[in-house]
């Protein structure tokens, strides 16, 4: 790649920000290394470290190009038995989420006036998958690097708000460990921020929140190519362009949800590749947090904060009948 000389100083400042967000995360397991990572790119951005243009350049692969790494490799956490077992009951709970979501959230953007890029962004991330998702959208669409790092941020917080409302909850409702677990897995907004309340409520949780989890990020694949088909009739329509029906790195997702589903991966091999998914997402965040200013932040209008609550407390109401569906 001839581009690749001028990319390595600031792919190098992100792989320096990515190994100190997960060493921050392995001692520390309730800090996500997505949290990490922003919070780490947003002060040095503000110390005026990554100000010299010879970062701008690998910055901006690792914010694109490393995140749509990081999101094709989602696909080998998934396997479709473990998701079909969960019975059609969840299955519809999952599916009203991801959808009944997405679509409530757009309506009430409209009501707040959020225009219409943010509103699409929040209502992804908060309805499947969190950063991934926004950073998927954001390989569809080509947003903005400041508005993906606002709704990431956004993310963050309000994920990890519902990562600890959702076990207090379970436990004042008495509904159970496994039925808490599925209403975390159909709930909370990140993969990271799932296994820690899954964690914390203990008992057969864990393994049903992620699988539930899972099974929302499952519906990534369709929901990009729908956005992407839009997009193309868009482009087509105005300039003459037509993007790619499905990006190259959704394929690559389906292809190894495929692959784990009906070959056996070596367990080294699923390992190694959560290692470098790990590693890919939080240089990525690390470089979105870079494009953030405080003065961005400041400027984030009351309407998208509001609409990332409303959409918070949506997709917790939606959540709730995996809970009383789930076999316990």
């Amino acid at each position: 790649m001839a581009t690749l000389p001028r990319s390595l100083p600031g792919l190098g400042l992100a792989a320096a920000g990515a190994a100190v967000s997960l060493g921050v995360h392995a001692v520390v397991p309730v800090l996500s290394p997505t949290l990490v990572a922003i919070v780490l790119g947003l002060v040095a951005a503000t110390a005026g470290a990554t100000a010299a243009p010879v970062l701008g350049p690998g910055l901006q692969v690792a914010s694109r190009r490393l995140l749509r790494v990081g999101v094709a490799l989602l696909g080998l956490q998934l396997v479709l038995s473990d998701v079909v077992g969960l019975g059609w009951p969840v299955l519809l709970v999952v599916v009203g989420v991801v959808g009944v979501g997405i679509l409530g959230s757009l309506a009430f953007a409209r009501v707040l006036g959020v225009p219409a890029e943010t509103a699409l962004l929040v209502a992804a991330g908060f309805s499947i998958c969190g950063a991934a998702a926004v950073g998927a959208l954001q390989g569809v669409r080509r947003s903005r690097d400041e508005t993906v790092a606002v709704v990431v941020s956004l993310v963050v917080v309000f994920g990890s708000l519902a990562m600890f409302l959702v076990p207090l909850l379970g436990s004042w409702l008495g509904i159970g460990a496994e039925a808490t677990g599925a209403w975390a897995g159909a709930s909370v907004h990140e993969v990271g921020q799932v296994v820690v309340a899954g964690g914390l409520v203990g008992g057969g949780a864990l393994q049903v929140a992620v699988v539930v989890k899972l099974g929302r990020v499952l519906l990534l694949a369709p929901v990009l190519a729908v956005v992407s088909w839009h997009e193309r009739r868009s482009a087509s329509s105005v300039a003459g362009m037509r993007p790619p029906l499905v990006p190259l790195f959704v394929l690559a997702f389906v292809g190894l949800v495929v692959l784990r589903s009906t070959l056996p991966v070596p367990e080294l091999v699923l390992a190694s590749a959560g290692a470098v998914q790990s590693a890919a997402l939080a240089a990525a965040m690390f470089a979105l947090g870079c494009s953030l200013r405080p003065a961005t932040l400041r400027r984030t209008a009351a309407p998208v904060v509001v609409l990332a609550a409303g959409a918070t407390v949506l997709v917790l109401a939606l959540g709730l009948p995996a809970a009383y569906v789930t076999h316990r």
